[in-house]
């Protein structure tokens, strides 16, 4: 039997053990995030429902990643402060992980096996073979901002293709559905 995504050990972008256990009984929104990305406007969105939401149960996490072109290049420190400076951003984030590859973080093999198809997926996989990017291959993470949702008892129960916005009525209504 494989370990809960509570169980995967991780570390916050100040460099403490932490794991999703320390949010048991919440729901969880987990982002592989970017700073230099077409989506980094996101984190707005992302800021703004976690603030609206944070009250009733909701938890958004990020999780920086550089996988995609080299989006991410930064230190935790540079990307902690791009985060805060830029965007204000107050929900918890971790240290830099892969998201793709031979090294993905076991938190997102896990999530990715538990939910391998990202709804709302389309545009995103055009947008990218258009600028002559290789999309990662189905069923891994397409891109940065891909979005897992996880219910008040761990399991995953959605995910969202990276052009999904935080206001996007499907997302707003899963996170709701959870609540």
């Amino acid at each position: 039997m494989t370990a809960s995504v509570y169980d995967i050990p991780l570390t916050t972008i100040d460099g403490a053990a932490a794991s999703l256990g320390d949010y048991r009984g919440k729901v969880l929104l987990v982002v592989n995030v970017a700073s230099k990305c077409g989506l980094t406007p996101q984190y707005e969105g992302l800021e703004q429902l976690y603030r609206e939401k944070h009250g009733a149960g909701l938890e958004v996490l990020g999780f920086p990643a550089n996988d995609f072109n080299g989006q991410e290049p930064g230190s935790e420190e540079e990307i902690k402060q791009f985060c805060s400076t830029q965007f204000d951003v107050s929900f918890p984030m971790f240290a830099k992980i892969a998201v793709t590859g031979a090294a993905t973080h076991p938190l997102y093999q896990q999530l990715i096996a538990a939910q391998p198809v990202a709804s709302g997926e389309g545009p995103m996989r055009e947008k990218l073979a258009g600028f002559n990017i290789a999309p990662n291959p189905a069923p891994g993470v397409l891109w940065n901002f891909e979005k897992f949702l996880i219910g008040r008892d761990g399991r995953v129960i959605g995910r969202f293709s990276p052009d999904t916005a935080a206001d996007n009525a499907a997302l707003r209504e899963a996170i709701d559905a959870a609540l």
